[in-house]
């Protein structure tokens, strides 16, 4: 007789302790790196290939969504060789918007779902939700956990209804948003990628970009080292996305060392590292310029997103 397979769901109140001031301290020192010119044009073309161009606003209209696209394959034609962002992220109901918009592209769409940004619904509203945003198309489903579920110590809710999205997603890649701004240590932080990884998420995301503080690089780095030590007991890649409060293309690079120094070169793509964050994109096309003729362009030359 066939019988299923018995999944172990691992003891998460074991999950690793985490000392603050080694992480605070090692976090800083991937700001201290030295990153020359020829170095500094691939990582800010990188940095550009790894971000999700943003609108999450309830003023959201369909033509702002259109504009936001055509930023997307447009960043600065006057510079040949940029590359694409690598997603357009909008609720579900703009989705079909953005992706007969990018058409053609090989730009992707995410959609927020799972009662966003929140995470206060009912189970089978966020089940729904999902199932909706993957029927308009959405390539990538960026999902929020239930906080206070988590908080309370509730973690095989938390695992379960992170799985039952997963199954929802269908072919769509799965992101698990932890809002680290409402976890308060990161203890939890740990706690909480280990379960959402665990769970089958693709990526573990920092922040919806509502909640300060949002993306920190102490934060990001407990989320690159639960990424790590999974990898090696499990041999699965996951990907990472801060999101939120990076706007500075120095920053954003300062991130990228930090996931190489962490991961390895394997998580640096599009396919496994993330940067939630429309207004970054800006600050570095101003760096490339500057690198190109030696002279910054204003703002008023890029469009506001």
């Amino acid at each position: 007789m066939n019988t299923m397979p018995t999944i172990t769901i691992p003891d998460f109140s074991l999950s690793a302790r985490i000392d603050q001031v080694g992480i605070e301290e090692r976090a800083s020192r991937f700001t201290k790196r030295s990153i020359k010119t020829a170095a500094k044009i691939e990582g800010l073309n990188l940095v550009l290939s790894m971000i999700d161009l943003t609108t999450l606003e309830g003023k959201d209209t369909a033509g702002k969504v259109k504009q936001l696209c055509y930023k997307a394959m447009h960043l600065n034609d006057s510079y040949e060789g940029l590359p694409t962002v690598a997603a357009i992220c909008v609720y579900p109901t703009f989705v079909k918007v953005a992706k007969n918009a990018l058409k053609g592209s090989g730009i992707n769409v995410a959609a927020v779902a799972t009662a966003f940004p929140s995470g206060q619904a009912p189970k089978s509203v966020k089940i729904a939700d999902t199932k909706y945003a993957v029927r308009q198309g959405a390539d990538e489903i960026d999902m929020v956990i239930s906080r206070g579920r988590f908080l309370n110590g509730d973690y095989n809710f938390v695992f379960d209804e992170i799985a039952e999205i997963k199954e929802a997603c269908g072919e769509a890649h799965l992101k698990v948003i932890l809002e680290t701004g409402e976890l308060n240590t990161l203890d939890n932080v740990r706690r909480a990628s280990d379960i959402a990884m665990h769970a089958g998420a693709d990526f573990i995301k920092t922040s919806t970009g509502k909640i300060s503080p949002a993306a920190t690089m102490p934060v990001t780095l407990v989320m690159l080292e639960a990424i790590r030590d999974y990898y090696y007991k499990t041999g699965k890649m996951v990907g990472m996305k801060p999101a939120g409060g990076i706007s500075k293309a120095k920053l954003a690079l300062h991130y990228l060392v930090m996931v190489k120094e962490t991961l390895g070169n394997a998580w640096m793509t599009p396919t496994w590292f993330r940067f939630g964050a429309s207004s970054l994109a800006n600050d570095v096309l101003m760096q490339l310029s500057k690198q190109k003729t030696g002279n910054y362009q204003s703002l008023d030359y890029f469009s506001l997103d």
